[in-house]
């Protein structure tokens, strides 16, 4: 099955799996599962990186496409229709990156692993 990781998802396992469920840590385990990460949650990584917010990410964001590669997650880029898909979904949520990862996990129909209860707001399935 395929799954979309929330920001938070992608930087705890990368750098602290006990943060992670035990749901989440066997579904990223899971070889058979295909994971996915979005560019939104690069941007989102440095972004807060830069402003002090994330300093458990560093090292994650200044080597993002190799550690992503290694880890064999597949790097979904940013298109029109999920940069359309995001700006109108509803609930007016303010976070542009929840709204991003939320419009392509709706657009490709597959769930998002995140303790962020939000995405249910955008009827987004939500494993955690």
């Amino acid at each position: 099955m395929e799954y979309l990781l929330d920001t938070h998802t992608l930087i705890w396992a990368a750098t602290d799996v006990t943060r992670l469920s035990k749901t989440a840590v066997a579904v990223i385990a899971d070889e058979q599962n295909k994971l996915c990460i979005s560019a939104a949650s690069a941007w989102e990584i440095a972004t807060k990186v830069r402003i002090g917010k994330l300093p458990e990410a560093i090292l994650l964001e200044s080597d993002f496409e190799k550690i992503v590669q290694q880890a064999g997650y597949k790097l979904l880029s940013i298109g029109v229709d999920a940069a359309l898909r995001a700006g109108r979904l509803q609930p007016d949520h303010k976070d542009p990156f929840d709204r991003m990862i939320a419009a392509q996990a709706l657009g490709l129909d597959i769930p998002v692993i995140s303790a962020d209860p939000k995405f249910d707001l955008f009827g987004v399935r939500r494993i955690w």
